[in-house]
């Protein structure tokens, strides 16, 4: 891994501050790419004096950091902290906020499992406890069901071409960020940092599954996608998320694509777009009740996330479940498919995930997790 340079340009972030980025919400600039780039590379550093670095931090949350910005910011992220470790497989890359729920059951692990055993490999990633919310995120779901997550990333990549299902741990493959957590943590409100680490991508996946609240997020991801040089994702599918994270949004709900990981320039979309004509990036709705998802957000809500999310894991996977938590496992699990296209609609998608669970074979997935 690639560690952090020592030697800088010419805008620390102070004149950054003063230059470009610090003037007000409404006069700031835009950093050019090197400007961004030099910034990061700085902040990895541990350059700047936590004074600057927090107004730094700031001042690009009032002005709202541009797809530029953000894929340099990714791109030194990659470069000098994140340790790539590659499966075999190809797996779907799932980029759930970091910093975790507070209201509703996380069901990326259960979804994650039911794809694997359809035949569509899944990482997730997380770190510990992140600012700002510090809630429960993938890790410690996980950590309840018994699954060691505190791997190295060869291990997480291993995990992967096993199992099909695989975890990356932030402060083994993503120190230079990791590091950052106390600064985060003062700061009090979430900065750029949220975002980019969300998109580290350890086990360089074609393939990325996010979420938004509102569709220009997806926009700027996929802009921010074209813009990255230090990794090549061809595809990206995102939704309107439960809490912001990686399980869709009951009820009417956006979902957009672009890209594909296909040979042919044939659609995947069963909903009547094309992601791939001139490269832009399409939308469209669906009504989750179609797809056996007839309920709301507070149906999801459980007490304690990581206790009750991983209960509801062991239950839904075993079979032992039929109500909302199955339904939604199963609508997440096929968007896994369908983002990867090993299916080509969510119907298709919805049927091979009850078909999986019905088998026994998704409760197999965490049998093996668990073995790990």
């Amino acid at each position: 891994m690639a560690q952090a340079s020592q030697q800088f340009g010419e805008w620390p972030l102070k004149r950054l501050m003063t230059e470009v980025v610090g003037s007000g919400h409404k006069s700031a600039e835009d950093m050019d790419r090197d400007q961004a780039r030099e910034a990061f590379q700085r902040i990895l550093a541990g350059e700047p004096d936590p004074t600057t670095l927090g107004a730094f931090w700031l001042a690009n949350r009032w002005k709202r950091n541009s797809p530029e910005e953000l894929a340099a910011y990714t791109d030194v992220m990659r470069e000098e902290s994140v340790d790539v470790a590659a499966p075999d497989a190809d797996p779907v890359d799932c980029g759930a906020n970091y910093d975790g729920k507070h209201s509703t059951a996380i069901l990326g692990v259960a979804a994650g499992a039911v794809a694997a055993a359809a035949g569509t490999p899944v990482v997730v990633h997380s770190g510990d406890r992140v600012p700002t919310q510090k809630l429960d995120a993938y890790k410690h779901v996980l950590d309840e069901l018994g699954v060691r997550t505190e791997l190295e990333p060869e291990e997480s990549a291993d995990m992967v071409d096993q199992i099909g299902f695989g975890y990356y741990y932030q402060p083994a493959f993503n120190p230079g960020v990791d590091d950052l957590w106390e600064r985060r943590d003062m700061m009090g409100v979430r900065s750029f940092v949220n975002t980019v680490e969300t998109l580290a991508n350890p086990a360089d996946a074609d393939v990325h599954l996010g979420s938004f609240y509102h569709l220009a997020f997806a926009e700027k991801t996929v802009d921010t996608f074209r813009a990255v040089q230090a990794q090549d994702v061809s595809r990206v599918l995102m939704f309107q998320g439960q809490e912001g994270y990686d399980d869709i949004r009951p009820g009417s709900t956006v979902v957009a694509e672009w890209g594909s990981v296909r040979s042919t320039d044939e659609s995947a979309s069963g909903e009547g777009s094309d992601p791939r004509a001139g490269e832009d990036l399409a939308d469209f709705e669906i009504e989750t009740a179609n797809y056996g998802m007839d309920f709301s957000g507070e149906d999801l809500e459980v007490e304690d996330i990581a206790e009750d999310s991983a209960t509801i894991t062991e239950e839904v996977l075993a079979g032992d479940r039929d109500d909302q938590f199955a339904d939604a496992v199963a609508v997440n699990a096929a968007l896994r498919m369908y983002a990867r296209e090993d299916v080509d609609s969510l119907e298709d998608g919805l049927d091979a995930a009850r078909e999986t669970i019905e088998s026994g074979d998704a409760a197999d997935v965490l049998d093996d997790l668990r073995a790990f």
